[in-house]
């Protein structure tokens, strides 16, 4: 192989012919073969290319929305349909921005929210359409079926929102009205997430007044179509929920002023939705300070001083009080895994704390409030799930809750969460609570009895001297037997 290699290099064609009268040469260099390469040149597409399919196919793709949309007029069912047929033909993907604009404004919006000039407009859009709340649920319909087609959409539509919201100053006060109605609808069904309220909180639109403004048309609209608990939730879920403040400016960012204002729009489930926030962070900082305190081992004597001003304070109530109280007891330890320890655990730490307990606990409601938070908190941990009994039963002893309380919370008060493994618990306690009651009424009855039996007598001898004198001679004889001859004691 060697010199057949030697060979075709100064000479091919002896080589050739030396390997065909050479079979065992021409077996052993086919022993390994080449390998298959691709053929061919790459080539890489610059970005000016890329953009100049951009800029080539833009004007076509925003003819063909704009022709399709004075096609179907104010047909709103149409136009849902008109869409939905573009979309295999039309790149919605790359110009979503563009379609979106001329849905809402009827063309391209420039810079501040100005029509461009140079670009084909519709008369058939969002900001052209009637102010009612009938017109809008159409539109906002007609977002609907358009995202719930093509999925890809979704995240283009939320940041045109948050672009149309910044550009509020550029639209006219029917607009704004129109834009606002729209988003509160779809903010109530599901199609945009409450995390585009952000754009509300620009320095420019919240020092114009725009933001709140423009706020309570959209909290109106989202009110009308929800309720209140359903806006509270997706605020928290986004943590809008403490943020609302910002529609302000700084020097007007009071609970007073926010209140007053949505007040007198007519929204004062939003006034006190504020307002709740507002004592949920009081009750942060003061359950903070609460473990603090415990933590540093300050005197119960100081805390429950601490307490009892708070609550004047603050204007919070005992039931709300001794909720803190038990959660900052319950944060100090850090929890056995095994239930057999963590209940020993437990019942140290209550029987411990009990005065801080027994201090905010003056009241039925509240005795009822902590077996409802006890209750809760061993649902919530696992581990505590067979410690409720035991819990319940200490701080019945330590005289925290009253034996009306238990009975109260078994029979109607108690909550559903783990309600048949704590009720299964509680059985046999409360028939001991109930025999004993019986008992004890009973004891009272006859002692009541027996008073009024006296009170009749003594009326009968006073009503009749005679009968007094006789008794009362009676008496004496008897003492004077009791007690031998001491006349005195026997006056």
């Amino acid at each position: 192989i060697y010199s057949l290699c030697r060979l075709r290099a100064r000479e091919p064609e002896a080589a050739v012919e030396y390997a065909s009268s050479n079979p065992q040469c021409l077996f052993m260099s086919n022993q390994k073969q080449q390998k298959p390469t691709l053929t061919g040149q790459r080539f890489k597409t610059r970005k000016r290319v890329e953009c100049m399919k951009f800029f080539c196919f833009f004007p076509q793709f925003q003819e063909s929305v704009v022709q399709g949309l004075n096609q179907t007029g104010t047909d709103l069912e149409a136009v849902a349909k008109f869409l939905d047929f573009s979309g295999a033909k039309l790149d919605y993907r790359r110009y979503a921005e563009t379609l979106f604009d001329i849905l809402v404004a009827g063309g391209m919006l420039a810079p501040g929210g100005a029509l461009s000039d140079d670009m084909t407009r519709t008369n058939f859009c969002l900001f052209t359409a009637p102010e009612d709340v009938k017109t809008m649920k159409a539109y906002a319909q007609v977002f609907n079926k358009l995202i719930r087609r093509y999925k890809y959409l979704e995240k283009g539509f939320e940041e045109e929102i948050k672009k149309l919201l910044l550009f509020l100053n550029g639209f006219s006060e029917s607009e704004r009205n129109k834009l606002a109605m729209l988003t509160g609808i779809l903010l109530a069904n599901g199609n945009l997430s409450a995390s585009i309220l952000s754009s509300l909180f620009n320095d420019n639109l919240v020092k114009e007044g725009l933001s709140p403004a423009f706020a309570v048309k959209l909290f109106k609209s989202w009110i009308s179509e929800k309720d209140i608990n359903s806006v509270a939730a997706s605020l928290r879920k986004v943590g809008m929920d403490n943020r609302l403040m910002e529609l302000f400016p700084v020097n007007k960012r009071s609970y007073d002023h926010f209140s007053k204002y949505f007040t007198d729009a007519g929204l004062k489930e939003l006034s006190d939705f504020a307002r709740n926030q507002q004592s949920l962070g009081a009750r942060k900082e003061l359950q903070k300070e609460l473990q603090e305190q415990m933590s540093q081992g300050v005197s119960f004597k100081e805390i429950i001083a601490y307490g009892k001003e708070e609550i004047k304070k603050s204007s919070i109530s005992e039931q709300m009080m001794i909720g803190i109280v038990w959660t900052s007891v319950m944060s100090l330890v850090e929890w056995n895994k095994k239930e057999e320890l963590v209940t020993e655990q437990a019942i140290k730490q209550l029987k411990q704390h009990s005065p801080l307990l027994k201090a905010f606990t003056t009241q039925g409601l509240s005795e009822l409030t902590l077996l409802l938070r006890v209750q809760e908190y061993c649902y919530d941990n696992i581990h505590f799930m067979k410690a409720f009994q035991k819990i319940v039963l200490l701080l019945y002893k330590v005289e925290v809750v009253s034996e009306e309380a238990i009975l109260k919370w078994y029979t109607e008060a108690h909550l559903a969460k783990g309600k048949s493994v704590f009720l299964e618990q509680m059985k046999k306690f409360v028939e001991w609570l109930k025999n004993a009651e019986e008992g004890e009424y009973q004891s009272q009855l006859n002692m009541m009895v027996s008073l009024f039996s006296h009170i009749k007598e003594m009326i009968l001898l006073f009503q009749n001297p005679s009968l007094r004198r006789k008794q009362m001679e009676t008496e004496a004889r008897l003492l004077h037997f009791g007690m031998g001859n001491n006349s005195s004691d026997c006056r």
